[in-house]
């Protein structure tokens, strides 16, 4: 019986910008099976080490306002603006019924026309 090759998913190399907002993995408290091995944070800044050369990171974890310091990017993944935004980029505006959008749409929505009521504008 002829056995598949293992594939491996490969992430690509990725150089974060101040501002951008990651998914960070502690791998040491992961693989140790300790709680909040993994958070959400901003990055604050990118340096070199002096003897590794190798690029690190700083963030904030944005729970808790903590700050991190010399995070390795292979543990860190970019959180997309396009991911936290789908909800009100495919809302349904044609629908009448409200209930039918998420309540980040609707807050857009309230938000971007100006209106503080609960009310959405009825369609002509």
């Amino acid at each position: 019986m002829k056995q598949q090759p293992q594939r491996q998913a490969v992430q690509p190399k990725v150089t974060y910008t101040k501002g951008d907002i990651v998914l960070f993995r502690d791998v040491e408290r992961f693989w140790l099976g300790k709680p909040g091995h993994t958070f959400v944070g901003r990055v604050e800044r990118s340096w070199q080490h002096a003897d590794t050369r190798k690029v690190l990171y700083d963030l904030v974890e944005l729970s808790g306002n903590r700050h991190r310091a010399g995070i390795d990017p292979v543990y860190m993944r970019l959180l997309p603006p396009t991911d936290a935004m789908h909800d009100i980029d495919t809302a349904p505006l044609s629908e009448p019924d409200t209930g039918a959008m998420t309540p980040a749409a609707v807050a857009w929505l309230r938000q971007h026309l100006g209106q503080d009521s609960s009310a959405l504008p009825t369609r002509p």
